[in-house]
């Protein structure tokens, strides 16, 4: 029996095909030079021998770990095995980083899911909070404010924003309140900036965050846990949000009115919690001052 002699070359598309690949494909590890390039026969084309087939298969190998093929032609090409390892290993922590990158969005695609509302785009601690106020659906504007907060203030500032628009969905005599307001507001937009009815909205609203307050402590949620951190200029003895000041720079239609509303309610919540801290620190010398040693007490004397 004569047996066939196997071909000592062939063609780009056999080539390609014993390879599982296309001769597309070969053309470009030619161009990023993973494959050199074999002789071309007398018809001018190229001809591929079993050591083109072998470096195409392990190429293709290489290609099923996830491997980039600009990464393959480092690693192919490196000239010891040293630096080969040092690649490798570089190359398996850019795989584990994007594996956490893909973790986390699949984390985000899950949330979405179940939340079934652009809420589940926003981060786990905003989501925590609602579940435990046990909020129903956000209004659209509130989603979009929490969205704005989490850009300018992180998730932590989100989920402190979280609170009070939870107790607001989950209370419908509080979000009754909260509507007036608005609407209260709304009807004084466009009027002086020193009426002094705006004054007087600025402490009704301040009375509301008090009563929501409340309401955040009924539902087991610690207030000062979520409340955001405040800078005191030693100067001026301003309070500032720097969340808030950085939010300012975003577009809007404010009204002069709407601003000093704004600007009154901010200074009001400064000045009480420049109050609380005086008489926390009056207290603390008192304490100081009059205080009986913890010890001699527990002893009688």
């Amino acid at each position: 029996m004569i047996t066939p002699t196997p071909p000592r070359s062939v063609k780009i598309g056999e080539a390609a095909a014993l390879a599982g690949t296309t001769p597309r494909a070969v053309r470009h590890y030619h161009a990023l030079g993973l494959l050199p390039e074999p002789e071309r026969g007398e018809d001018g084309r190229r001809r591929y021998g079993y050591d083109d087939i072998v470096r195409l298969l392990w190429i293709r190998r290489m290609t099923g770990t996830g491997l980039s093929l600009e990464d393959i032609r480092t690693v192919m090409t490196a000239g010891d095995n040293r630096r080969r390892r040092t690649l490798l290993e570089e190359l398996e922590e850019s795989l584990a980083e994007k594996a956490e990158t893909v973790r986390r969005q699949r984390e985000v695609l899950h949330r979405l899911r179940e939340a079934d509302s652009d809420l589940g785009l926003l981060s786990p601690q905003v989501m925590e909070v609602l579940d435990k106020l046990g909020a129903g659906p956000l209004r659209p504007d509130e989603l979009d404010a929490l969205l704005v907060t989490e850009r300018f203030g992180g998730p932590e500032a989100a989920a402190a924003q979280a609170v009070g628009f939870g107790v607001l969905a989950a209370d419908e005599g509080l979000r009754a309140e909260q509507d007036r307001l608005d609407r209260a507001a709304a009807a004084l937009a466009d009027t002086d900036p020193d009426d002094p009815r705006i004054g007087e909205l600025a402490a009704r609203y301040l009375a509301h965050y008090r009563a929501m307050e409340d309401a955040e402590r009924a539902a087991g949620i610690d207030h000062a846990e979520y409340e955001p951190e405040l800078v005191v200029d030693e100067e001026t003895g301003e309070v500032e949000w720097p969340e808030i000041k950085e939010a300012m720079r975003l577009p809007g239609t404010l009204s002069p009115a709407e601003a000093r509303l704004a600007e009154l309610i901010g200074r009001m919540t400064a000045e009480e919690f420049l109050a609380a801290e005086e008489a926390k620190e009056t207290e603390k010398a008192e304490e100081e001052a009059g205080g009986t040693d913890p010890v001699e007490s527990a002893s009688g004397g």
